[in-house]
């Protein structure tokens, strides 16, 4: 036991090594003896040291000396692959994200076509791109699956706040752009620069203020009535008292 207090004092420091706790025989002339640490930082941890003495020797010597966890001590969490722990928008300027070749968000495209063998006229290039010529590799079902779920759920779809108080959806909307391929059924891009989804996929039940459709409300004159004075007089003088005369003779 001291030679082992005295190999994890070399370890550490003679004052980070506390109590000799119950030691763990490991196996015929193998033992491990423990030290509560009092390291201030490794707080629950604990000093390990294995000591052991071959066979027909006089003297014991030491296997190995580790600070192992104890109960209640501070831990690093369980180490998780970094495919789990990535989360969207931590890509930033010059980061490079793999794709892992059993990706199953992609398949392969149908042909990988130099732009040399293609024939520049009568070459329909949307419906090369869509698809997949020249592409190793195009989006999968389960891509399109999961890229539709994404974005009808999110912001982009049909329950967000905005979308909820909109005067009509976006299918309606001269500034929605549709997709290609079979997204362009549920989405599009609004091409509003001052609609706050500019830019952005939007599905075909979305919608905002900035419809195209909405008008500048007209200005309504409302008709208005008479207004009798039935307060003041006005004063009239005849130059002329014939027609007087004559509506007073005739009564």
């Amino acid at each position: 036991m001291d030679l082992a207090r005295s190999v994890a004092a070399e370890a550490g420091r003679p004052e980070w090594v506390g109590e000799h706790l119950a030691p763990q025989i490991e196996d015929t002339r193998l033992i491990t003896h423990y030290f509560t640490c009092l390291d201030p930082a490794y707080p629950g941890w604990n000093y390990a040291v294995t000591v052991v003495r071959a066979s027909r020797a006089k003297k014991v010597t030491v296997n190995e000396v580790v600070l192992l966890p104890g109960e209640g001590a501070m831990v690093a969490p369980e180490w998780v692959p970094w495919k789990e722990r990535l989360r969207p928008g931590d890509v930033g300027v010059g980061d490079l994200l793999p794709t892992e070749e059993d990706d199953d968000r992609l398949v392969p495209g149908y042909a990988q076509v130099p732009d040399n063998d293609l024939d520049e006229e009568g070459v329909d290039r949307q419906m090369v791109w869509e698809l997949g010529l020249g592409r190793r590799q195009v989006l999968s079902e389960t891509g399109r699956e999961q890229a539709a779920e994404r974005w009808y759920n999110g912001e982009a779809g049909p329950r967000s706040p905005i979308a909820a108080a909109a005067p009509a959806h976006c299918l309606t909307c001269g500034f929605m752009t549709p997709l290609a391929g079979e997204l362009r059924q549920m989405f599009g891009v609004c091409t509003n620069e001052y609609a706050p989804d500019d830019g952005k996929v939007v599905s075909m039940d979305h919608g905002c203020g900035a419809h195209s459709e909405v008008r500048r409300p007209e200005a309504r004159g409302e008709p208005v009535g008479p207004v009798v004075d039935e307060m003041g007089y006005d004063h009239i003088v005849f130059d002329d008292t014939a027609e007087l005369e004559l509506v007073s003779s005739d009564s």
